[in-house]
């Protein structure tokens, strides 16, 4: 552990440690009740796990600064649990378990650039740019004249992951796909046809 942080220093984004485990701030809000002392509502969420906590601190309480660094990597290959990553400069590799990407590994093609986050040196999670192309392998075909506004249907795209897309869009077009709200269609960047 770096050190420590008081509440006054929390901002949304920011690593800290708790029980001897790294967490992300997810929300907090300083709180100054009528009566009583100053508290922090937060919401954080386990770097390791993914699990989501809210604990309650008094103002003024002190928290530790995770032994934390980025690393800009890229995805080589998954095999089997583990999603294999390698930095550019070094060529040195490591690996994240699907387990502990969570809901990233939907979004990981080969040779996608992403940041590999370290805690006490090893490798326990990574962050996604905030939007990736991804082809789609498998939908329903597009029927013309069906313009109904804002219908939806189902797209498998090249890593196995299934979104709801608009009609107009068909098997071998390529989506612009935001990571940040666990795969939401932005645009069609090119079309099959």
């Amino acid at each position: 552990m770096a050190g420590f942080i008081d509440t006054s220093e929390f901002r949304n984004g920011l690593k800290i440690e708790i029980d001897g485990e790294p967490f992300v701030i997810e929300y907090f809000q300083h709180v100054k009740p009528g009566k009583g002392s100053a508290f922090v509502r937060t919401k954080i969420r386990s770097l390791l796990s993914g699990r989501m906590l809210e604990p309650t601190m008094k103002s003024g309480d002190k928290v530790g600064v995770p032994d934390i660094e980025q690393k800009d990597m890229e995805f080589l290959y998954a095999s089997g649990d583990e999603y294999h990553f390698m930095e550019k400069k070094s060529y040195e590799q490591t690996f994240i378990t699907a387990a502990a990407l969570g809901e990233s590994k939907n979004f990981l093609k080969e040779n996608t650039q992403v940041e590999v986050l370290y805690w006490n040196g090893k490798a326990i999670s990574v962050t996604l740019p905030n939007s990736v192309d991804l082809k789609v392998i498998k939908c329903d075909p597009g029927v013309r004249g069906d313009t109904v506004s804002g219908a939806l249907k189902p797209a498998t795209l090249e890593t196995g992951y299934t979104i709801n897309v608009p009609l107009f869009i068909n098997e071998g077009d390529v989506l612009k796909i935001d990571t940040r709200e666990g795969g939401k269609y932005l645009t069609r960047v090119s079309s099959a046809g």
